[in-house]
Order: structure tokens, then C-alpha cells, then sequence
């Protein structure tokens, strides 16, 4: 009986291990390219994002706290919960007010921060980050190696290394972007977690609406 009931505790999930707000080692700035994203999932869900009159390119999908390995997430807070304003203001960089909910829920309560301080820093890392222009040049849909890709903000953001961006794919579409950052923003190499390059050679990329 007492060896099953110290299995039952060891097999016991330990969520509460390292989730404590504040306790993290760097960001990831997470970026989606939106005509992507509505191809393979937002046009089906009548996603706002995706009407044309918005003009989205790359999207922040989110800032989030990690951990050299792993990360955490819906930490315990003090803190209050955004309003609809400051989740509504912050629509224009990451496509949809809900979005920016979720990401202060799941993601921001980690970081010890308020909410408004959580989305200004946000901000601050989706605007230090050049989004390579050439992307919203294109006219029609291409395939293209998911390393031109990287290597397009490499060469954007001369301060970046290369195990500090990782790109992702889904569906066959480029996903995302995402950039490691250290707590004051500043470009810092990726966990063996995050550095997961998709290796696609013909990833499809659509234009901006």
C-alpha cells in the first residue's frame, strides 16, 4: 500500500513546479503571417482578422515567458484582468482583441507584469523586430523553403543570430516566426525546445489580402 500510494504522488502531474510568476529565462516573440493563417484555419472560422480592409502581414501571435526548457503558463496572479479596451487596443498588432486576451490568460500573468505593462512591453518587442518587406511585395502565392524564410530576418536584423530565430510550419503553409529575446529584449540564442526549424523546401506562402 505505501509504494502504490508513492506512485500515485509521483505520477501526479507538477503543474505547480516552476509556474510561479516572474520565474522564467527569456521571451519568445512569436509572429504569424496572417494571409497564412487565414488560408489554412481563420477563413474557415470567419475570422475578422482575415478581412481585407486590415491589411495584415505579420501578426504578433504572442510574447511568451520560457524556460531554457519548457515554459510555463497560466501562472497564479494579483494582477487584474485586462479591460476590453486594452485588449481592443492591441487588435492592430495581433489581429484580434480575443487573441490578446488569450495571450494575457495563458501567457502574460507568467511574467509578473499588469496587464498594461504586459501589452506595452509587446509592443515594444513586436516593433524592435523588422518584419522583412519583401513578404508584402509578393502578388500571388509562392512555395519557398521555410531557411529563405530565416534567413529574410536574419538579414533584416543584423543583430539576430541564427539560433535565435526558428521557423514553423503547418499544413503545409509557413507558420510562424519565432525570436528569442532576453527579458530587456535584446536578441538571445533559443532553447533546444524552440530552435526547431521546419525543414519544408515548398512551404506555401499567400500575399497579403
Amino acid at each position: 500500500m505505501r509504494v502504490l500510494l508513492i506512485w500515485m504522488l509521483l505520477a501526479l502531474p507538477s503543474w505547480a513546479e516552476g509556474e510561479k510568476a516572474e520565474a522564467f529565462d527569456y521571451y519568445v516573440l512569436s509572429l504569424s503571417w496572417s494571409p497564412n493563417w487565414c488560408a489554412y484555419e481563420g477563413d474557415a472560422r470567419d475570422s475578422d482578422q482575415c478581412d481585407a480592409r486590415h491589411d495584415h502581414g505579420w501578426i504578433m501571435h504572442g510574447l511568451w515567458p520560457q524556460f531554457h526548457r519548457g515554459f510555463p503558463s497560466y501562472c497564479p496572479t494579483n494582477e487584474r484582468a485586462p479591460s476590453r479596451g486594452m485588449t481592443a487596443d492591441m487588435a492592430d498588432i495581433m489581429g484580434t482583441s480575443g487573441l490578446a486576451w488569450h495571450q494575457w490568460k495563458k501567457h502574460g500573468v507568467c511574467t509578473g507584469l499588469s496587464a498594461s505593462a504586459y501589452y506595452a512591453l509587446s509592443r515594444e518587442a513586436y516593433e524592435r523586430v523588422v518584419r522583412p518587406p519583401v513578404f508584402r511585395k509578393l502578388d500571388k502565392e509562392v512555395k519557398v523553403p521555410a531557411a529563405v524564410v530565416e534567413d529574410a530576418f536574419l538579414q533584416s536584423n543584423p543583430d539576430m543570430e541564427a539560433d535565435g530565430v526558428t521557423i514553423t510550419c503547418r499544413d503545409g503553409f509557413i507558420q510562424e516566426a519565432r525570436i528569442c529575446l532576453s527579458r530587456d529584449l535584446s536578441p538571445v540564442p533559443c532553447g533546444q525546445d524552440v530552435v526547431r526549424d521546419c525543414r519544408a523546401r515548398d512551404a506555401r506562402f499567400t500575399p497579403v489580402r
